[in-house]
């Protein structure tokens, strides 16, 4: 027998409230894409390139029709939709969330591209290399999260890791101690927040604030008085591409992924030895009994204080880390606040990705994506104002932490300060 709607629990409404806001929002899709991106008057087709004109195997271009194209997009979205409001969908929801996201975006691009071409393999690419200091950021809340601490100054770390790789590399005309500086300031700025944090409680989102603060003002501050009389201080040597022989020739895959510099391939790694470390070795049972029962884990003779003092200070490396990306694998020099928000989009894409390596760096890449899209079609002819594709990557953000809430679990002691009893 079906239970009334007076009979439902509170949490249970509110879970049937959320599905029948996502059909709402699958509808709303469908018709932007019906009534926006079909409309494409003078241009029978729309194509894509997926090389990046380098050599090896070439692939010729995917040219589709550009309003049918639009038009099954849409039905797609709208059936999707119908159905998140007649049944829902349970626990797959994150599944078909991504699909109706995807073809939304599809829509878009193929709109974009009416009459000419996009070239998407490099649109990929481009992606790739702007979720870096994301997926760095969200790796170092893992870290942080995982063990019960709260930390909101990874943007501060991020910013602090650019500023000093950029001055400690032109110093030292060594780009690789750039990165091992980067890493130790990040890890300092970390230890700071641990202090604060841990050992006299000050609330974990003030302090994380307060770093922020902090890290931006003093980073500005010399960049400023340092740095502009000094340009040699601030003129760092970029990490070049790393090929990987016989990879790289691997049509669309090998050009897009094996193609990138030694931050792309860093963020590879970390994403692999701390999913590893976390879910199949002791030290991350223990850091995940410390985020979960703080309590249970110190009865058992788990020294709390020294999980999060450790991870809290891996954290901040691991941001520094992301920094460094800023400086010698992309711009090639600092800038104040060149950070831009990526620090609280990485903590985002950690809560998208439920508190997983895995997880967080593919939803780095959709916020990648929204920056590179943003990026790529300000220099389109498209009827879009570039204020509103700048602000295209911080919109994605609040339309996806809005749409995790009530559906995400984060550590049960998440931001919880542990006093020894």
């Amino acid at each position: 027998m079906t239970a009334t709607a007076g009979a439902l629990s509170p949490a249970r409404r509110g879970a049937l409230t959320r599905e029948r806001v996502l059909g709402v929002v699958y509808l709303a899709l469908a018709a932007v894409i019906v009534f926006v991106f079909a409309r494409v008057e003078g241009a029978d087709t729309s194509a894509f390139g997926l090389n990046l004109g380098r050599g090896g195997v070439q692939l010729p271009d995917v040219v589709v029709p550009s309003a049918a194209t639009a038009y099954l997009l849409a039905l797609i979205a709208a059936s999707l939709g119908a159905m998140q409001l007649i049944r829902g969908f349970g626990t797959r929801w994150a599944v078909v969330l991504g699909v109706v996201v995807v073809a939304f975006v599809l829509a878009f691009l193929t709109w974009a591209s009416a009459g000419g071409s996009i070239n998407f393999a490099g649109l990929m690419q481009s992606t790739l290399q702007r979720s870096v200091p994301i997926t760095f950021g969200a790796l170092s809340g893992i870290l942080c999260e995982r063990a019960g601490v709260v930390n909101v100054a990874i943007e501060g770390m991020l910013l602090t890791g650019a500023f000093v790789s950029a001055v400690v590399a032109s110093a030292t005309d060594n780009s690789w101690i750039g990165v091992v500086a980067a890493v130790g300031a990040g890890g300092l700025l970390a230890a700071l927040l641990a202090v604060l944090a841990i050992r006299y409680l000050v609330d974990q989102i003030i302090a994380g604030v307060v770093l922020n603060i902090l890290a931006i003002g003093l980073t500005s501050f010399l960049a400023t008085r340092v740095l502009t009389p000094n340009p040699d201080l601030n003129s760092p040597e970029r990490f070049g591409e790393v090929q990987i022989p016989v990879l790289t020739d691997i049509p669309l895959l090998g050009a897009v992924v094996l193609e990138n510099n030694a931050f792309v391939y860093m963020m590879f790694a970390a994403i692999a030895i701390l999913s590893v470390m976390l879910f199949r070795t002791r030290w991350g049972l223990r850091v995940r009994a410390v985020g979960e029962h703080p309590k249970a884990a110190d009865t058992v003779g788990i020294d709390v204080y020294f999980v999060r003092y450790r991870n809290v200070i891996l954290g901040g490396m691991m941001a520094g880390l992301g920094g460094a990306y800023f400086t010698l694998g992309s711009t090639g020099s600092f800038e104040q606040e060149m950070t831009a928000g990526r620090g609280f989009i990485g903590l985002a894409a950690m809560i998208f990705g439920g508190w997983a390596p895995v997880g967080s760096f593919l939803a780095a890449l959709v916020f990648g994506f929204a920056d590179a899209l943003q990026s790529r079609l300000s220099i389109l002819n498209i009827p879009v104002a570039s204020q509103f594709l700048q602000m295209a990557p911080y919109i994605v953000t609040i339309i996806v932490v809005a749409g995790l809430v009530g559906r995400v679990r984060a550590p049960a002691a998440d931001g919880r300060p542990y006093i020894k009893g």
